[in-house]
């Protein structure tokens, strides 16, 4: 088992910036690939971005490459999600999501608030 806890959310205007944080516990961290999902309200959860367990390789949907950032720290057990030119279409609860190598090795956080006014 994995646990993971999302932190960082809030209200922030539109040009601001966040930056979520999600601590795993369990199982070895560094051997998933870690990645931020949104869902905003009336919506099916959307991919955001994810790393590998290395660092090395990073991921983007389109509509945030050029302004978030996923970063991992493998010995604090973190991954981050640096957030700049937020935009009102960012609004969404955030979900961290950690993907082992092995079918159904996968698991959720329970989510943080981010809400970007206009």
């Amino acid at each position: 088992q994995v646990q993971l806890v999302e932190s960082g959310g809030g209200l922030v205007q539109a040009g601001g910036s966040l930056r979520l944080s999600c601590v795993a516990s369990g199982r070895t961290f560094r051997s998933y690939t870690m990645g931020w999902f949104r869902q905003a309200p009336g919506k099916e959860r959307e991919f955001v971005a994810h790393i590998n367990w290395s660092g090395g390789s990073t991921y983007y949907t389109d509509s945030v490459k050029g302004r978030f950032t996923i970063s991992r720290d493998n010995a604090k057990n973190t991954v981050y999600l640096q957030m700049n030119s937020l935009k009102p279409e960012d609004t969404a609860v955030y979900y961290c999501n950690a993907e082992g190598a092995l079918q159904g090795d996968s698991y959720w956080g329970q989510g943080t608030q981010v809400t970007v006014s206009s």
